[in-house]
């Protein structure tokens, strides 16, 4: 689970919710011991995709349940958060990582964030991300096709002027997800 991750829960039509992962569980676990019956829709931002959390237990065990496995100490070095783990790849890979400038650990994390950064920055994976929600949230309310249709032909205008009429906290995470996207 990344650091930056963030989700958003929603009870019927309002959101209730929003932020790390953490924060979020702790709001549900709250209305979970209290007895609330709301139904309630928690999304990951980053891909707009529907996720479901046990809430039994006390909230540590809830995130325990959830949250990475401490990191295991052990060779690396643990005061910068690095720890040695094993990977495999073939003869050529290593030789041309060992051509690499510094060293083929450091040319490994220039590939990682590359990638990362490629993947996060995505106007693909942000309009798939509003696309998800849209249908989860709004796939029942006036204008969802058409809405939808915007989305993806990427004009902002028309997306807003057609959501207008869409409860305030749908509207609103719509555009949150798609950015400056479109």
């Amino acid at each position: 689970m990344s650091e930056d991750q963030t989700y958003t829960a929603f009870a019927y039509q309002l959101r209730i919710a929003s932020g790390p992962i953490e924060q979020v569980l702790r709001v549900l676990k709250q209305g979970f011991d209290k007895g609330e019956t709301a139904t309630i829709l928690v999304f990951e931002d980053r891909n707009g995709r529907q996720v479901d959390f046990d809430l039994r237990g006390s909230l540590d065990e809830v995130l325990a349940r959830v949250l990475p496995a401490p990191a295991r100490t052990g060779p690396g070095r643990p005061r910068l958060g690095v720890v040695s783990r094993e990977i495999s790849l073939l003869p050529r890979h290593w030789e041309w990582l060992e051509e690499q400038p510094n060293g083929a650990s450091a040319a490994l994390r220039r590939l990682v964030d590359q990638a990362r950064s490629q993947q996060q920055g995505s106007v693909r994976n942000e309009l798939d991300a509003a696309g998800r929600f849209m249908t989860a949230m709004a796939g029942n309310l006036a204008g969802y096709e058409e809405a939808t249709r915007a989305l993806y032909a990427r004009d902002r205008s028309r997306l807003e002027l057609l959501i207008a009429e869409w409860p305030r906290d749908i509207r609103a995470h719509v555009l949150r997800l798609v950015g400056d996207s479109i």
